[in-house]
């Protein structure tokens, strides 16, 4: 993992409903949880359970030297029929160390009651130009693939992407610069639906 663990002074944390490998939500109890929160009681009460842990909505796991490691957020999650999680986070990074990708996100898009694991890759224009340019759109279509392909041959075959949208048009940011990803998956789930 290329982050490392945060040491946790003057906090208490837990990881709510650990699964096979440790990892679970991430509940936080302490002073400063409630420093942000207290002038908005409705937030706070949304967040908070009776006994004053805070749901992060982050993912992670405790080490044995108790270093807490984030792996995610709890909504982005994607979750087979046959039980397993896959954390999209872990796919991305691999993605955006593509030198053409711009941005990526990975999902699940829902077929015959399961969910296929799924990226969209926004590429970049210009360098695509400089370095691709003898390629026709279908051959650089194949040659992500092909790279997809690598990525999937380092994960867990339940974690292989099995279907992509390429595209250059960016996605949808908040202000804050960050992906809107849920309203992008609904966006990229509605792509998919309207080639069939």
């Amino acid at each position: 993992m290329d982050h490392h663990g945060i040491p946790l002074k003057g906090l208490d944390v837990k990881i709510d409903n650990p699964d096979e490998k440790g990892i679970g939500e991430i509940l936080v109890k302490g002073p400063i949880v409630m420093l942000g929160y207290y002038k908005m009681e409705d937030e706070t009460k949304e967040v908070l359970e009776d006994n004053g842990w805070f749901h992060t909505g982050d993912l992670g796991y405790i080490d044995k030297d108790g270093f807490l490691f984030v792996t995610g957020r709890k909504k982005y999650v994607i979750v087979l029929k046959n039980g397993k999680n896959i954390y999209p986070e872990e796919q991305e990074k691999l993605i955006d160390k593509l030198p053409y990708v711009e941005e990526n996100i990975v999902f699940g898009y829902p077929k015959d009651d399961d969910l296929v694991v799924t990226t969209k890759i926004v590429y970049n224009k210009d360098y695509v130009e400089e370095h691709y340019s003898n390629m026709s759109e279908e051959e650089f279509k194949d040659m992500v693939w092909q790279d997809i392909k690598k990525i999937n041959s380092t994960l867990s075959k339940y974690k292989y992407i099995k279907k992509m949208i390429l595209t250059d048009e960016p996605m949808e940011k908040t202000t804050t610069a960050k992906i809107k990803k849920i309203a992008e998956i609904k966006k990229a789930i509605k792509e998919i639906d309207d080639v069939k």
